[in-house]
């Protein structure tokens, strides 16, 4: 290594970075062009409201929306994220001292982490879990703690999510003295399970006994499928004053290009937050921001109704799991049916004889499958592996995770690559 390469590595606090599970999937995709459901984006249009109303706000009278807004969060924006979220739980929320918009949910998990985890701060990661987490927590200088959660056996049905669940016992015996926050991820991505009341109210009870900091990543709070019901951790007893709850503009409304995000919690812990963001992102786009606004205006309007879409997309979405549920089915996987979100994790083991898993020379044999999948057959899914700490990535290596928030078309050829290769007749 030259001096000038010597020199200017990474830092110490990054060195164990490596490339991310996107960064790979994303030029395979570009470079094999295979039916692509491995990353989490519908490829149809939102409502043509939200479109309309970015273009006049573009096109409109009102020039000073192309300029800098307030950074903490565009007025409009953090007025109607207010009137939304004081509704739904319960209490007033402050928009000025009490909610921050973000540049995208990751910009409000990175806020968080950075601004509540210091050097030796302990944080209970529940596993699967969203990849930048774990990296964020290191950054910061903590000490990541892994709980997984485990299917508990099942016969004579398929298994869904809810059979996904922590170990009480273990849960409570990874809480200590230094753990500083936990992060609970509820519709959970990969997986789709949505905690159910006792769930969150063991893990509200562990963080008040230990007095911990809950970071709430509610980012697929409307995607939740019938019976099962989405509960806000900040709702719990005893739970506000400890709760940052994140959310995203991108999942609610279909538009994960614009990069709006959110966090909200008491105004003592959202100072930490403040300080990271004005530092480095300092604001936001001030014309995605008052379409979003808009949106949600609209939206609060009708809650509850038929026609509000936080109610018509997942009734939406519902008949697009039904549809992946039973074409996994159909070709031999073992499909883990979710509660909420738009992905779905399958077990393809019972298919591996069909592929050529040495022609990929991973370590995780997930992505040894998708690999071949995506080269191969021409369908992209995601390694599960990925959501996982080394220690645990065996755990993920039976499945992979696809995503449903696709046009019907878009399904029913996935569907057809699945039968053609099933059937041993592809090219």
């Amino acid at each position: 290594m030259s001096e000038i390469e010597d020199k200017f590595v990474l830092p110490k606090r990054y060195a164990d970075s490596t490339e991310s599970v996107w960064t790979e999937y994303i030029q395979m995709a570009i470079d094999h062009k295979p039916l692509n459901l491995g990353q989490g984006f519908p490829d149809f249009p939102p409502p043509q409201y939200i479109l309309d109303t970015l273009r006049d706000i573009a096109s409109g009278p009102n020039y000073m929306l192309n300029q800098y807004t307030r950074g903490f969060g565009h007025p409009r924006l953090v007025s109607a994220l207010s009137k939304l979220y004081s509704k739904l739980i319960g209490r007033e929320i402050n928009e000025r001292t009490e909610i921050l918009t973000t540049s995208g949910a990751y910009e409000a998990l990175f806020s968080t982490i950075m601004g509540h985890t210091d050097e030796g701060d302990e944080v209970i990661i529940i596993e699967p879990f969203f990849d930048c987490y774990e990296p964020m927590v290191k950054y910061a200088g903590g000490i990541p703690r892994f709980i997984p959660l485990r299917p508990k056996p099942v016969s004579g049905r398929l298994p869904t999510t809810s059979d996904w669940v922590l170990d009480k016992d273990e849960l409570e015996n990874i809480f200590n003295e230094k753990t500083k926050m936990i992060i609970v991820n509820s519709p959970n991505n990969p997986l789709g399970k949505v905690f159910n009341e006792d769930e969150l109210n063991h893990i509200a009870d562990l963080c008040k006994k230990w007095n911990v900091l809950c970071i709430s990543d509610e980012v697929y709070e409307w995607m939740v499928y019938e019976p099962n019901k989405h509960i806000r951790m900040a709702t719990l007893p005893g739970m506000w004053e400890r709760t940052i709850t994140i959310g995203s503009a991108g999942k609610t409304f279909s538009v994960t290009g614009w990069k709006v995000g959110w966090a909200y919690g008491p105004a003592n812990l959202m100072v930490n937050l403040q300080m990271i963001h004005q530092n480095s992102v300092y604001t936001g786009v001030t014309p995605i921001q008052e379409a979003v606004a808009i949106a949600f205006e609209k939206e609060t309007e009708r809650l509850g109704t038929d026609e509000c879409y936080f109610t018509s997309l997942p009734k939406e979405l519902e008949a697009k799991r039904e549809f992946i549920t039973k074409f996994l089915v159909d070709v031999g996987m073992r499909p883990i049916i979710p509660e909420g979100g738009y992905f779905i994790i399958a077990d393809w083991t019972p298919l591996e004889s069909r592929a050529d898993l040495d022609s990929e020379k991973d370590e995780y044999k997930d992505y040894r499958f998708t690999k071949w999948m995506s080269k191969k057959v021409g369908l992209q899914g995601i390694p599960p592996s990925a959501f996982y700490s080394v220690a645990h990535k065996h755990l993920g290596e039976n499945f992979v995770r696809y995503c449903f928030i696709k046009k019907d078309e878009e399904l029913q050829k996935a569907a057809d690559i699945l039968q053609k290769w099933k059937s041993n007749i592809i090219d």
